[in-house]
């Protein structure tokens, strides 16, 4: 089911902004040497921090025009309201973030841009409760806005079969969402040891092993618990919380036709 139907102007729109997306957090790897981006190695990061929020914008708006009635409206800011509720619990729990468990369901039920847009709202709203605006918002609203367009276009499956593909999705974006959300800052963090900072006019080779070594003494233990813990909740509380969802997909009836009788 996709209750934000991805049509021709918006699919193209994600697809431009996600390739903003990733230059924004791979151009560290991707920069010649001799250009000059690299010499401006420490302004890139605040450019893509004005720049992204303005994309993610433009990709909401095209992804909600037109495209969504008073049911979708309801149900995309009850999932957001429950996804930020969700977040709140994760500073204190050694990197557990139960918001990835409902966004990746959510994204599987609902389809591709329905996970991309709550992903995002989930960062906006959870952020302004939590008085967590700052630079890395935008970035942490692609990643997860990623995550949840991801679980979207996963195959087609159904019982265990499903939930153990969705606990093994579970347990990737918990590692790939880590190592892929401190890239915004690991360029212009002068304050890391030679072996670990990023190092402008090296070759991509050196700057990926530095990077490798960073994410390892950095974040790995940390995202190992959100993708182990997240992998086993899919597990345990999937097929509940999947049954819900599609059962209230099924009565709001998102995909029938509206009429109007005089």
């Amino acid at each position: 089911m996709n209750v934000l139907a991805l049509r021709k102007r918006s699919l193209a729109a994600l697809v431009l902004a996600s390739l903003v997306g990733v230059v924004a957090f791979g151009w560290p790897f991707f920069a010649d040497p001799a250009s000059t981006l690299s010499s401006h190695s420490g302004d890139a990061p605040y450019l893509f921090v004005v720049l992204l929020p303005l994309i993610v914008a433009v990709v909401l708006a095209e992804l909600t025009e037109g495209g969504m009635d008073a049911k979708s409206v309801a149900l995309l800011g009850v999932l957001a309201a429950v996804g930020a509720a969700l977040r709140v619990l994760s500073p204190a729990t050694i990197g557990f973030e139960p918001a990835f468990f409902l966004l990746l369901l959510a994204g599987r039920v609902f389809g591709a841009g329905f996970g991309f847009a709550l992903g995002a709202l989930i960062i906006l709203s959870s952020s302004l409760v939590m008085g967590g605006v700052g630079p890395w918002m935008p970035f942490q609203m692609f990643g997860l806005g990623w995550v949840g367009l991801m679980a979207g276009l996963l195959p087609p499956a159904t019982g265990w079969p499903e939930r153990w593909m969705l606990a093994g999705y579970a347990a990737v974006t918990g590692f790939a969402y880590g190592a892929l959300l401190n890239l915004w800052f690991w360029p212009f963090a002068s304050y890391l040891a030679p072996g670990l900072a990023y190092e402008p006019g090296a070759s991509v080779w050196t700057n990926v092993v530095h990077y490798g070594a960073f994410y390892v003494t950095t974040s790995l233990a940390w995202d190992t618990t959100r993708a182990v813990l997240n992998g086993v909740l899919v597990l345990l509380a999937g097929r509940p919380i999947l049954a819900v969802l599609r059962r209230a997909a099924r009565r709001a009836a998102f995909e029938a036709p509206v009429r109007f009788s005089p």
